[in-house]
């Protein structure tokens, strides 16, 4: 799997083949107890690099490219364009376990608006690689900022943390919001205070 080099990220050289990365998989499943050979897991390895591509598919594509198409013909409209309750699914960097939850974007557009599955396609690109929830929602409003040229941003993520109900503290009901707010979201508190009523409804 060849990996796009994007200003987002970091340079990723991936030399590993897939039959490596399933080597790496039959040693786990040794780790644990199990026996890799038996019925039920001769090919989990294998299934494990299918499952492991899709879950982070976002290091091969590149969340500006995403913004690129764009429509002019706004026709004077200067008002915040919110969509909300995106679902989301990621991985924490921390113990690769799943982070599930919802993102809410808003943007102002300035000249230019984007088609509204482009939205949840940016946040698609950024939740599909290893990341911590406060990133996530830092990368997703910056680049919604720079890729629009939007008059302001505002992004919000609430996330359940695997790593925090399936092992070490285990509290089931806890989630995480994060909150991050770009030019007029920033610098004036009544489109803010707007953004979170809607949000909320």
């Amino acid at each position: 799997m060849k990996l796009v080099k994007n200003e987002d990220q970091k340079s990723i050289n991936n030399k590993v083949s897939d039959k490596e990365a399933e080597e790496a998989f039959v040693k786990i499943i040794e780790w644990i107890g199990e026996d890799p050979s038996r019925e039920g897991l001769k090919s989990t390895p294998a299934r494990l690099i299918k499952a492991y591509r899709e879950y982070f598919k976002g290091y091969s594509e590149d969340a500006k490219k995403i913004l690129e198409k764009t429509f002019g013909d706004v026709q004077g409209y200067d008002d915040m364009v919110i969509q909300k309750n995106i679902s989301l699914q990621s991985h924490c960097e921390h113990h690769m376990a799943p982070i599930i939850g919802v993102a809410h974007v808003a943007y102002i557009p300035k000249d230019k608006v984007v088609g509204l599955s482009k939205l949840a396609r940016v946040v698609e690109v950024f939740s599909k690689r290893l990341q911590t929830q406060e990133r996530l929602t830092m990368q997703i409003a910056n680049t919604l900022m720079d890729g629009l040229q939007a008059k302001g941003v505002a992004v919000s993520i609430d996330a359940t943390h695997q790593c925090m109900t399936m092992r070490g503290i285990k509290k089931e009901q806890a989630t995480t919001v994060t909150n991050y707010y770009l030019g007029k979201f920033k610098d004036d508190l009544s489109y803010q205070n707007r953004y979170l009523r809607f949000i909320s409804k």
